[in-house]
């Protein structure tokens, strides 16, 4: 609830899995587009987007992004990730990358109160990314990542730690330019799936990753040697099923047991396009939302000054019944030589919002 903002009497989609900081954009370069990236990936931040871009990729680049996470809590979290990618002639390219979210501090009592120590708590995730270009317009890829909670310390009641593994499967068309009006044009279409796994289990119940599909294209008009324009835009559903059944008041053994055995691997991606448990209503029973408000969106602009300067804003909406994250993106960027550096800023439409003021930099060097 803490990493999206979510209202404390939610139950929307985003409550069905668990390890949400892999949600989290990277890419500040992408977040200032209102989180788009599935059909641009052209950067080492692609492993995240779309591990396909890779693919088309020949430089090697490293890549490093910081944020001040939920700093209208100032509560001292912080977001991390470092990519690096590297290509084979014959082969493809491979990128690697670990993402670090830092939850702050939890101070361990014991039954009388007394304070015995004090623990931090993170999220952390590393792996390997592939793509492998297959004819001048389509590339493939995946990768492997490994996942490690520590939300709590372990007890002899509770087990605050889990781990487990997850894979992507990902895809890239990009045609050849055309010329429309007399501007060269270059539309790109991606999808990737990311985060399938057998979930994790922090004590008792089994809790499902959150599996996201990822479906966009951007459109690039290079009107001369100096000016370039991209419009993106990506739709992302969360692939999670899970029982229709309300497990907080239903104390039924049966119901108990749905509640704690949720799909996962590949199963999601077909059983989770029906209704889901959303947000309470006023009466507190839960809502349903249809596929069509599963369905987050996202739109960016980016402008480009003879590739060194860039220019970008972006809208980013989620259904108020799945979330309600909304709220308008703006960034720039700098490139010269080697060296890019890349700024984004989040503007939220809601007052009192946790993700506002979210500022995101991003290092990347390219070593050609």
């Amino acid at each position: 609830m803490l990493l999206f903002g979510l209202a404390p009497s939610a139950h929307a989609q985003l409550g069905e899995s668990t390890a949400l900081f892999l949600r989290i954009e990277p890419d500040s370069r992408a977040a200032g587009m209102g989180n788009t990236g599935v059909a641009l990936a052209d950067n080492a931040n692609a492993m995240f987007w779309n591990p396909a871009g890779l693919g088309f990729q020949r430089d090697m680049q490293v890549g490093f992004t910081h944020a001040s996470w939920l700093p209208e809590f100032d509560a001292g979290l912080y977001f991390e990730y470092l990519a690096g990618t590297a290509h084979f002639d014959g082969i493809g390219t491979f990128g690697g990358h670990v993402t670090f979210l830092n939850l702050g501090e939890i101070e361990v009592r014991n039954g009388n109160g007394d304070p015995l120590k004090v623990e931090r708590s993170f999220e952390l995730s590393t792996g390997l990314s592939y793509g492998r270009q297959l004819n001048d317009n389509l590339a493939v890829g995946g990768g492997l990542r490994f996942i490690y909670s520590k939300l709590s310390p372990s007890t002899d009641e509770v087990d605050g730690q889990a781990s487990t593994a997850a894979m992507d499967l990902a895809g890239l068309y990009r045609t050849d330019p055309f010329v429309v009006g007399g501007t060269d044009v270059t539309v790109s279409t991606g999808m990737n799936i990311s985060n399938i796994g057998g979930g994790m289990k922090y004590d008792r119940d089994l809790q499902a990753m959150p599996t996201m599909l990822r479906l966009g294209y951007a459109v690039t008009m290079d009107f001369d040697e100096y000016n370039s324009l991209t419009l993106a835009n990506d739709f992302t559903k969360q692939l999670s099923n899970v029982d229709y059944v309300d497990c907080e008041r239903d104390s039924n053994p049966q119901t108990q047991e749905q509640c704690s055995d949720p799909d996962t691997w590949f199963t999601p991606i077909f059983s989770s396009w029906s209704a889901q448990p959303g947000e309470r209503n006023a009466d507190g029973d839960i809502t349903e939302l249809s596929v069509a408000e599963q369905v987050t969106m996202g739109v960016g602009l980016e402008y480009w000054y003879s590739q060194l300067f860039a220019l970008r804003t972006g809208y980013y909406y989620e259904d108020p019944q799945n979330g309600n994250r909304e709220f308008l993106n703006f960034g720039a960027g700098f490139r010269y030589n080697i060296i890019g550096i890349d700024v984004s800023y989040i503007y939220t439409l809601e007052q009192n919002n946790p993700l506002a003021n979210t500022l995101r930099f991003s290092l990347l060097l390219d070593i050609r």
